[in-house]
């Protein structure tokens, strides 16, 4: 069983499902040798086993003696938590099934990622190795003011690589929501991705990660 803290109390979310939304920024989508903007949302998901938590560790899997990446890449996103079960939420109605929300670090395996989309075969690997989805304490929802307009960074080793606002996403909270759950029953406890700016890169032992959600939350961890 996975669970999050929420941050100054003792509740904790058991975590379900994790959806995540990709090219959900247009400055991240152009990072890409053929930037393709797409017109309904991107959705995979990673297992829950796949989390790891402050002060944890990420590191690309070895199978049979060798490593299967050599390319582990950031990528910071706000992640929202689901509060109550939901099927078919219209967009005006869909802020009231978020119980909080968290930061999180999507870590991808590049060059897997890319030798999968060549060959057509599903991202499964390249994003939900152990240690793949690192995520924060939660904050309520009555946290956030404005979720269209959420400031969120990630430093490396001390130095800011990506600063992002929620205000440019592609589909927006609401939205996404509303995809999601006319697609797939949500369930209390699910997580979902929204999406990463601009300012992905490469990965290396002893890097240490440093995610913020305003100044609100904070999560550190480091790559073996």
């Amino acid at each position: 069983m996975i669970e999050l803290k929420i941050k100054d109390s003792s509740e904790k979310v058991k975590v379900n499902n994790i959806f995540c939304i990709g090219k959900n920024y247009l400055d991240h989508i152009h990072e890409f040798a053929k930037p393709e903007v797409p017109t309904e949302p991107v959705v995979f998901m990673k297992p829950n086993t796949s989390i790891v938590q402050e002060g944890g560790k990420v590191f690309i899997p070895e199978v049979d003696g060798k490593f299967i990446s050599q390319d582990l890449q950031n990528e910071v996103e706000i992640v929202l938590v689901i509060g109550k079960d939901c099927y078919q939420v219209k967009e005006k109605n869909a802020l009231d099934y978020i119980k909080g929300y968290a930061i999180g670090l999507d870590l991808t395996l590049r060059d897997l990622q890319a030798y999968e989309k060549s060959k057509g075969l599903p991202w499964t690997v390249a994003k939900g190795f152990y240690s793949a989805c690192a995520v924060s304490e939660i904050i309520p929802s009555s946290a956030i003011d404005d979720v269209k307009n959420i400031n969120f960074n990630l430093e490396k080793n001390g130095e800011v690589i990506q600063t992002g606002n929620s205000s440019a996403m592609i589909f927006n909270i609401p939205r996404i929501i509303s995809y999601l759950s006319q697609v797939f029953k949500l369930v209390d406890g699910d997580l979902i991705f929204t999406g990463t700016p601009s300012g992905i890169s490469t990965l290396f032992s002893g890097d240490k990660l440093k995610a913020q959600l305003e100044n609100l939350l904070e999560l550190n961890i480091e790559v073996k």
